[in-house]
């Protein structure tokens, strides 16, 4: 449904889309992740023709954006992050003047205008004035205009910028149903968005698009950059040095020290007549665990070597597990200049 190829856009000197080239197919809905002023919404604004682009080109739905700019138009419902609402129009009055701006006869308008009220659940409001309504509903009052001319695809900019946990939650379980008839690209920076709407997701930074794929095959790539926690016991200087000289270590990060008292008996502790520390048994001392996080050349496992290499140290390990990689570590990888092989 929609090729983009070598897009770019530069506003002054700086560029906010770089050579960006990736396809959405029919029936996806795809979340378009990247940090704020990443190029998201310049990349949205391209496609819909709002903007046009330095070089490279696009198809929408088989039409060009620099050949068919009109029938593009028709075939894309767009939400902006700041939707184009009159705030002293009542929701139906706004719905009937978006659908007469966009050439749809009065008899077809009405029908378009009641199943969009159904499918946004907007019925409790038609009849008060935009401006009355809630953030929630007035981006529903949104999504209903986008999808007023049934379109295609609907592209939406930040849709659940600035709502409450609930409204959120009843934007995303909208955008899930929309995505059963629509194809649907949604941008967004917040992480949990894409996992709990989008079934593919594009990673941009920096104008240019570094990752391409469902969650799951961008977790299971990024298990590359093996991660390895142990909690070890010992001189923290010692520990981190030799963990650093250990073979096909990449990476050791000291994350914390935990202090707890040895379990030594008070009869081992003291002598019962006078009332000092018994040499024989030693005297009780606080010992320190240590946290450390290791990240392992190409996504080796090096539990069981790491392992043995405490012991024949004579350290004392205390935990060491291997870390799973989330779509969050993705995201930090990503866009703080690491890149995922594949």
């Amino acid at each position: 449904m929609i090729k983009a190829k070598n897009l770019s856009k530069r506003f002054g000197y700086t560029i906010a889309v770089n050579k960006a080239s990736f396809e959405v197919k029919k029936g996806e809905v795809v979340g378009f992740l990247g940090p704020n002023g990443a190029g998201k919404t310049t990349t949205m604004r391209i496609l819909t023709c709002y903007l046009q682009p330095d070089s490279g080109t696009a198809e929408i739905a088989g039409y060009n954006i620099h050949e068919n700019p009109l029938e593009v138009r028709q075939k894309i419902g767009y939400l902006p992050e700041n939707a184009p609402l009159y705030a002293d129009m009542m929701v139906t009055e706004y719905l009937d003047f978006i659908g007469e701006v966009r050439g749809m006869p009065q008899s077809k308008r009405k029908k378009a205008i009641n199943r969009m009220i159904e499918v946004t659940n907007l019925q409790s409001v038609i009849r008060r004035p935009i401006g009355e309504l809630s953030k929630g509903f007035r981006q529903r009052v949104g999504i209903a205009q986008a999808m007023l001319h049934d379109p295609e695809i609907l592209i939406m900019d930040e849709p659940t910028s600035g709502l409450d946990p609930t409204q959120i939650i009843e934007i995303r379980e909208l955008i899930k149903e929309l995505g059963k008839e629509k194809t649907v690209i949604l941008s967004t920076h917040i992480l949990p968005e894409v996992s709990a709407a989008c079934n593919r997701v594009l990673i941009i930074n920096d104008g240019e698009i570094v990752a391409s794929g469902s969650p799951e095959e961008l977790t299971q790539r990024a298990q590359g950059k093996g991660i390895i926690t142990l909690t070890i016991r010992g001189s923290k200087d010692e520990v981190e040095r030799g963990l650093k000289e250990f073979p096909r270590v990449e990476d050791v990060e000291w994350l914390a020290e935990e202090v707890s008292d040895s379990s030594i008996s008070e009869g081992e502790i003291r002598n019962t007549e006078w009332g000092t520390p018994n040499s024989e048994f030693g005297t009780p001392k606080s010992e320190t665990l240590h946290r450390f996080r290791i990240r392992t050349q190409q996504g080796q496992d090096l539990s069981e070597e790491l392992f043995r290499f405490v012991v024949e140290k004579g350290w004392s390990l205390s935990e060491l597990y291997k870390e799973q990689v989330s779509l969050e570590d993705i995201f930090l990888q990503l866009t703080t200049k690491d890149s995922l092989n594949g």
